[in-house]
């Protein structure tokens, strides 16, 4: 959720204060853009997995306290409530065998992070939303001891007026709740996937990453039970988009957008001080040049394509772009291969002589989104050419050989890029991502989410890729 603040008490001096260094640095900002002044020699990847904290029974434990302490890695960190934790993963140049590289990094960490949860009885577990969590647990008391996330709670209830949130999600099964905190957020746990690009294939990439965002959700589901209920192939889209919500007086601060990026990616910093009042105005003790109070700001709108200023080893300023709509888990061969699978695609869509947002209305490409999110495998998409596709044709004929073009443009190991596609080709033979796994074991054994969630956890720490586990 971004850096820590001193203190979770504001005063209307501090929003003034706040605002006036946001628009400082946002005028900074613009200036560096019209400077081409952002640095990147070749596309460089990187990915964050927030991942649960469990009890033998694979059911959720809030106990990440003692087991951050005892693990004493800086690259594992807490996360909004105490069930949860995140791995970060250093980044790399998308070139060579930077996928093995990842994937032998992934895998390192995880098993760290398993040995230290294990001599507690402890585990660790990978999934988009935890079955066997319930409304019940996800109370302040389970909140990790965070300024920032204390802040967070109480400046979004007080803009609205402290009336409880209202979960209304409609897909295979409708599931209504109140909710009187944050905290349900804690529930979505994801894969985000970086890339950094040259300034002058931001807008393309920004797009692109927009176009393959629909298919994305529906290879990757992973999240079909929330609070018991089979609401849609990936709950952990609706979920989050509805867990902070401001109310109708605000636009949404979870939120595929409203169209494509037209000429720079200042549109978004733009549009972030122009339509989102500040959550949270924690003064930075930094000058413009770090741009620290307008990143905590872009950290509390939750684009599920964000783009993101951040600096290189030289403090030169960078743009990468954070994709947020791929589900932690099942297995890291799963996960390497969904970021591949990203960074490929994205490529070439980026590189297209005719650019493919020009030939696909954003409003067919967020159809497409939610289409995948409450349908998976099962959705239609529209593509370019105009045309409806069932979502594994167009994965088959369209997308993995674009992944593929990508992934050899940018120089990957011919190797890895089959190992890793050949992976998602399977999966999409078999249909079984994550939530269709889910499903059917549900279909087989019963409602039993604990008993669901112990098989997942078996099954997971195999590390056989999800299209080989059986029911």
């Amino acid at each position: 959720m971004g850096q820590e603040i001193s203190s979770a008490q504001f005063k209307p001096r501090d929003f003034r204060a706040f605002a006036a260094r946001l628009a400082s640095e946002t005028d900074r900002l613009r200036q560096l853009f019209a400077a081409q002044a952002f640095e990147c020699e070749s596309p460089v990847g990187g990915f964050e997995l927030e991942a649960w904290l469990v009890d033998k029974q694979a059911v959720p434990v809030p106990e990440n306290v003692g087991f951050l302490a005892q693990l004493a890695n800086p690259e594992v960190v807490p996360e909004l409530s105490l069930f949860n934790f995140e791995i970060n993963v250093a980044p790399q140049i998308l070139r060579g065998a930077a996928l093995a590289r990842f994937h032998q990094n992934l895998r390192f960490n995880w098993e760290h992070c398993r040995r230290v949860a294990k001599q507690d009885e402890r585990n660790v577990m990978a999934i988009g939303v935890h079955p066997a969590i319930d409304d019940g647990q996800l109370v302040p008391e389970n909140m990790s001891q965070s300024q920032r996330y204390k802040a967070l709670n109480a400046q979004i209830f007080a803009m609205r007026q402290q009336r409880p949130l209202a979960i209304d999600i409609h897909g295979r099964q409708h599931l209504e709740l109140v909710h009187h905190d944050v905290m349900l957020e804690a529930a979505t746990t994801s894969f985000q996937i970086h890339l950094q690009v040259e300034q002058r294939h931001a807008v393309r990439t920004y797009n692109a990453a927009q176009i393959v965002s629909g298919p994305l959700v529906a290879l990757s589901a992973n999240a079909p039970y929330l609070f018991g209920v089979d609401v849609c192939a990936e709950s952990r889209i609706p979920l989050f988009e509805q867990s902070i919500d401001l109310g109708e007086k605000y636009k949404p601060r979870v939120t595929f957008g409203t169209d494509y990026v037209q000429s720079s990616l200042m549109e978004c910093f733009q549009e972030n001080i122009d339509a989102y009042p500040v959550l949270i105005p924690a003064s930075q003790f930094s000058d413009d040049g770090d741009f620290a109070h307008l990143r905590l700001h872009n950290g509390t709108i939750w684009r599920w394509n964000r783009p993101l200023i951040g600096f290189n080893a030289d403090g030169r300023p960078h743009l990468r772009i954070e994709n947020r709509v791929v589900p932690a888990g099942p297995t890291m061969v799963d996960m390497i291969a969904n970021a591949a699978f990203y960074w490929g695609v994205v490529h070439t869509l980026s590189r297209e002589q005719v650019p493919p947002e020009g030939r696909l209305a954003f409003a067919a490409t967020r159809d497409n989104f939610y289409s995948a999110t409450r349908d998976g495998f099962d959705c239609e998409l529209t593509w370019l050419n105009g045309k409806r596709y069932a979502c594994c044709d167009l994965l088959k004929q369209e997308l993995l050989p674009m992944a593929r073009e990508g992934l050899y443009a940018l120089g990957i190991d011919g190797a890895d890029i089959s190992r890793y596609l050949d992976v998602l080709s399977q999966r999409i033979d078999n249909q079984q991502n994550g939530t269709n796994w889910q499903r059917r074991w549900v279909a087989k054994h019963g409602h039993d989410m604990r008993g669901l969630s112990q098989a997942y956890l078996d099954k997971q720490s195999s590390d056989a890729p999800v299209h080989e586990w059986t029911i």
